[in-house]
Protein backbone atom coordinates (compact mmCIF):
# COMPACT_ATOMS: atom_id res chain seq x y z
CA UNK A 1 0.00 0.00 0.00
CA UNK A 2 1.31 3.39 -0.97
CA UNK A 3 2.90 5.38 1.86
CA UNK A 4 1.53 8.63 0.40
CA UNK A 5 -2.12 9.05 -0.52
CA UNK A 6 -3.22 8.13 -4.01
CA UNK A 7 -5.34 11.07 -5.16
CA UNK A 8 -8.16 9.70 -7.28
CA UNK A 9 -9.18 11.91 -10.19
CA UNK A 10 -12.83 11.76 -9.09
CA UNK A 11 -12.03 13.34 -5.72
CA UNK A 12 -9.16 15.62 -6.74
CA UNK A 13 -9.74 19.34 -6.54
CA UNK A 14 -8.35 22.46 -8.18
CA UNK A 15 -5.16 22.20 -10.18
CA UNK A 16 -4.63 18.58 -9.08
CA UNK A 17 -7.92 17.64 -10.77
CA UNK A 18 -6.97 19.56 -13.92
CA UNK A 19 -3.53 17.95 -14.11
CA UNK A 20 -4.84 14.44 -13.52
CA UNK A 21 -7.48 15.00 -16.22
CA UNK A 22 -4.69 16.04 -18.60
CA UNK A 23 -2.73 12.88 -17.75
CA UNK A 24 -5.77 10.71 -18.43
CA UNK A 25 -6.48 12.51 -21.70
CA UNK A 26 -2.87 12.04 -22.87
CA UNK A 27 -2.43 8.42 -21.77
CA UNK A 28 -5.93 7.01 -21.59
CA UNK A 29 -5.14 5.99 -18.00
CA UNK A 30 -4.05 7.77 -14.84
CA UNK A 31 -1.05 5.91 -13.39
CA UNK A 32 -0.73 5.64 -9.62
CA UNK A 33 2.58 7.52 -9.79
CA UNK A 34 0.81 10.63 -11.10
CA UNK A 35 -1.95 10.18 -8.52
CA UNK A 36 0.71 10.27 -5.79
CA UNK A 37 2.38 13.28 -7.41
CA UNK A 38 -1.01 15.04 -7.22
CA UNK A 39 -0.46 15.39 -3.46
CA UNK A 40 1.56 18.41 -4.65
CA UNK A 41 0.19 19.82 -7.90
CA UNK A 42 3.50 21.69 -8.26
CA UNK A 43 5.35 18.34 -8.37
CA UNK A 44 2.92 16.82 -10.87
CA UNK A 45 3.10 19.92 -13.05
CA UNK A 46 6.91 19.95 -12.91
CA UNK A 47 7.05 16.26 -13.86
CA UNK A 48 4.65 16.71 -16.79
CA UNK A 49 6.45 19.78 -18.08
CA UNK A 50 9.94 18.25 -17.75
CA UNK A 51 8.81 15.01 -19.39
CA UNK A 52 7.01 16.92 -22.13
CA UNK A 53 10.00 19.12 -22.84
CA UNK A 54 12.35 16.14 -23.11
CA UNK A 55 9.84 14.54 -25.47
CA UNK A 56 10.48 17.37 -27.93
CA UNK A 57 14.25 16.82 -27.87
CA UNK A 58 16.43 14.98 -30.33
CA UNK A 59 16.50 11.60 -28.56
CA UNK A 60 13.84 9.27 -30.00
CA UNK A 61 11.24 7.74 -27.71
CA UNK A 62 12.87 4.29 -27.89
CA UNK A 63 16.16 5.63 -26.57
CA UNK A 64 14.39 7.63 -23.85
CA UNK A 65 12.59 4.47 -22.76
CA UNK A 66 15.86 2.51 -22.82
CA UNK A 67 17.37 5.17 -20.52
CA UNK A 68 14.36 4.86 -18.21
CA UNK A 69 14.84 1.09 -18.02
CA UNK A 70 18.58 1.31 -17.36
CA UNK A 71 18.11 3.94 -14.65
CA UNK A 72 15.24 2.05 -13.01
CA UNK A 73 17.37 -1.10 -12.91
CA UNK A 74 20.30 0.82 -11.40
CA UNK A 75 17.99 2.29 -8.75
CA UNK A 76 16.03 -0.96 -8.15
CA UNK A 77 12.72 0.76 -8.88
CA UNK A 78 10.17 -1.91 -9.69
CA UNK A 79 7.39 0.61 -10.34
CA UNK A 80 9.45 2.30 -13.07
CA UNK A 81 10.72 -1.00 -14.46
CA UNK A 82 7.12 -2.16 -14.75
CA UNK A 83 5.83 1.06 -16.31
CA UNK A 84 8.71 1.54 -18.72
CA UNK A 85 8.84 -2.11 -19.80
CA UNK A 86 5.18 -1.81 -20.77
CA UNK A 87 5.66 1.56 -22.48
CA UNK A 88 8.87 0.48 -24.23
CA UNK A 89 7.46 -2.74 -25.63
CA UNK A 90 3.88 -1.64 -26.33
CA UNK A 91 4.23 2.00 -27.34
CA UNK A 92 7.87 2.85 -28.13
CA UNK A 93 8.67 -0.03 -30.46
CA UNK A 94 11.28 -1.91 -28.43
CA UNK A 95 11.23 -5.68 -28.54
CA UNK A 96 11.23 -7.70 -25.32
CA UNK A 97 14.90 -8.47 -26.01
CA UNK A 98 15.78 -4.80 -26.52
CA UNK A 99 14.01 -3.89 -23.28
CA UNK A 100 15.91 -6.61 -21.42
CA UNK A 101 19.17 -5.38 -22.94
CA UNK A 102 18.37 -1.80 -21.88
CA UNK A 103 17.98 -2.98 -18.28
CA UNK A 104 21.54 -4.33 -18.55
CA UNK A 105 22.64 -1.05 -20.22
CA UNK A 106 23.56 -2.88 -23.41
CA UNK A 107 22.39 -2.63 -27.00
CA UNK A 108 23.35 -4.01 -30.38
CA UNK A 109 23.20 -0.42 -31.66
CA UNK A 110 26.47 1.44 -30.99
CA UNK A 111 24.84 4.79 -30.28
CA UNK A 112 22.17 3.34 -27.97
CA UNK A 113 24.84 1.36 -26.13
CA UNK A 114 26.82 4.57 -25.61
CA UNK A 115 23.71 6.38 -24.34
CA UNK A 116 23.04 3.61 -21.84
CA UNK A 117 26.68 3.45 -20.74
CA UNK A 118 26.62 7.21 -20.10
CA UNK A 119 23.25 7.01 -18.33
CA UNK A 120 24.41 4.31 -15.93
CA UNK A 121 27.71 6.12 -15.33
CA UNK A 122 25.70 9.22 -14.38
CA UNK A 123 23.63 7.23 -11.88
CA UNK A 124 26.57 5.35 -10.40
CA UNK A 125 28.71 8.48 -9.99
CA UNK A 126 25.81 10.78 -9.05
CA UNK A 127 26.73 12.91 -12.05
CA UNK A 128 30.49 12.97 -11.51
CA UNK A 129 31.33 11.22 -14.77
CA UNK A 130 34.87 11.12 -16.10
CA UNK A 131 36.04 12.94 -19.21
CA UNK A 132 36.51 9.49 -20.75
CA UNK A 133 32.75 8.82 -20.35
CA UNK A 134 31.95 11.90 -22.43
CA UNK A 135 34.67 11.03 -24.95
CA UNK A 136 33.24 7.54 -25.39
CA UNK A 137 29.76 9.00 -25.95
CA UNK A 138 31.07 11.44 -28.55
CA UNK A 139 33.06 8.71 -30.33
CA UNK A 140 29.83 6.70 -30.63
CA UNK A 141 28.19 9.63 -32.40
CA UNK A 142 26.45 11.58 -29.65
CA UNK A 143 26.55 15.32 -30.04
CA UNK A 144 26.51 17.79 -27.15
CA UNK A 145 22.73 18.30 -27.37
CA UNK A 146 22.16 14.54 -27.11
CA UNK A 147 24.59 14.22 -24.20
CA UNK A 148 22.74 17.02 -22.43
CA UNK A 149 19.42 15.28 -23.08
CA UNK A 150 20.80 12.00 -21.71
CA UNK A 151 21.62 13.87 -18.50
CA UNK A 152 18.13 15.40 -18.45
CA UNK A 153 16.46 12.03 -18.98
CA UNK A 154 18.55 10.46 -16.23
CA UNK A 155 17.56 13.28 -13.85
CA UNK A 156 13.86 12.87 -14.68
CA UNK A 157 14.03 9.12 -14.15
CA UNK A 158 16.00 9.36 -10.91
CA UNK A 159 13.25 11.67 -9.63
CA UNK A 160 10.48 9.20 -10.52
CA UNK A 161 12.51 6.28 -9.13
CA UNK A 162 13.00 8.07 -5.82
CA UNK A 163 9.36 9.13 -5.58
CA UNK A 164 8.05 5.65 -6.33
CA UNK A 165 10.45 3.98 -3.94
CA UNK A 166 10.01 6.47 -1.08
CA UNK A 167 6.22 6.43 -1.40
CA UNK A 168 6.07 2.69 -2.17
CA UNK A 169 3.59 3.47 -4.93
CA UNK A 170 1.32 0.54 -5.76
CA UNK A 171 2.37 -0.89 -9.14
CA UNK A 172 -0.49 -0.62 -11.63
CA UNK A 173 1.38 -2.07 -14.62
CA UNK A 174 2.32 -5.68 -15.41
CA UNK A 175 4.93 -6.22 -12.69
CA UNK A 176 8.62 -6.37 -13.59
CA UNK A 177 11.12 -6.73 -10.77
CA UNK A 178 14.70 -5.56 -10.68
CA UNK A 179 17.52 -8.05 -10.90
CA UNK A 180 20.29 -8.07 -8.33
Amino acid sequence: MSRLPIIEPETAQGSAAELLAAVHKALGVTPNMTKVMANSPAVLKAYLEFSGALGTGSLPVGIREAIALAVAQENSCDYCLSAHTYIATNLAGLSESQAADARRATSGDIKTAAVLKLATALVRTRGSVEESDLKTAREAGLNDAEITEVIGNVALNVFTNYLNKAAEVDIDWPVVSHVG
